[in-house]
């Protein structure tokens, strides 16, 4: 666990919100250049981008202060903390969808063309989020004898051989970035790489989230695993009948 990643001018840095950062502004470059390489006007993706970062990772806050509000409740001053991680992706990308319909439209950038290399930008800023959450403790495994076990502590800085989570995700994140890239020019239609992604990335998610721990013990059926398989199901339909059309 690292907490601080480093201290600046006597401030901490800590290392939850420096790999977000990084995450983000490296996912907003290759989600740039992508656009450059697909015809898409870049810096009318770079506007678009930037707009929706706020309401996503509000959504992404609100999701996780939603489905942890027994613990929110009774400490509510560390609501609006985010120094010690704590955003669910998928409250993002829930509430930026929408949203982008008007703003996409007012600058002329096709829907399904934004979202492909959104789609980019996501899974890059995952990787490194992913990292960042493992060096805070945050989105830990639940303890496991498995061989895949690593000795690694959760967010009260507990130690035990648990499944490696934060690994596994950005893991995951990095396969469905290399495999959507290189299917993306057979897929035939403007959104078709974000519903690969996205349809795999619940895939892994439902998974993953059966793996983590909350509140020191195991968990059974989450609101995520809930969103996993409602977006593999919109998401593989909406590909079929895409490609049978």
């Amino acid at each position: 666990m690292r907490r601080v990643m480093f201290v600046w001018r006597g401030r901490a840095v800590h290392s939850y919100p420096f790999m977000q950062y990084i995450g983000l502004n490296l996912g907003v470059l290759a989600g740039n250049a992508a656009a450059k390489v697909n015809g898409v006007n870049s810096f009318r993706f770079f506007v678009a981008t930037v707009i929706l970062l706020f309401p996503a990772l509000a959504g992404a806050r609100i999701l996780h202060l939603v489905t942890n509000w027994n613990f929110y409740r009774e400490h509510r001053s560390l609501i609006w903390n985010t120094r010690e991680g704590g955003a669910a992706q998928y409250g993002g990308f829930l509430l930026a969808v929408p949203l982008s319909i008007p703003l996409l439209h007012a600058l002329d950038v096709p829907f399904g063309a934004f979202w492909d290399l959104a789609a980019i930008t996501m899974m890059v800023g995952m990787i490194f989020t992913r990292i960042g959450c493992l060096l805070n403790g945050c989105c830990a495994g639940h303890p496991t004898d498995s061989w895949i076990g690593v000795n690694l502590p959760n967010l009260s800085g507990v130690s035990e051989k648990r499944y490696p989570t934060q690994l596994l995700e950005a893991l995951w994140a990095a396969i469905l970035l290399a495999a959507g890239l290189a299917v993306w020019p057979s897929l035939g239609f403007d959104g078709a790489l974000l519903l690969f992604i996205a349809s795999g990335y619940a895939l892994g998610r439902l998974a993953l989230e059966s793996m983590r721990e909350s509140n020191g013990s195991r968990r059974g059926l989450t609101i995520h695993h809930a969103i996993s398989i409602l977006i593999i199901a919109v998401t593989l339909a909406a590909l079929t009948v895409r490609r049978n059309g």
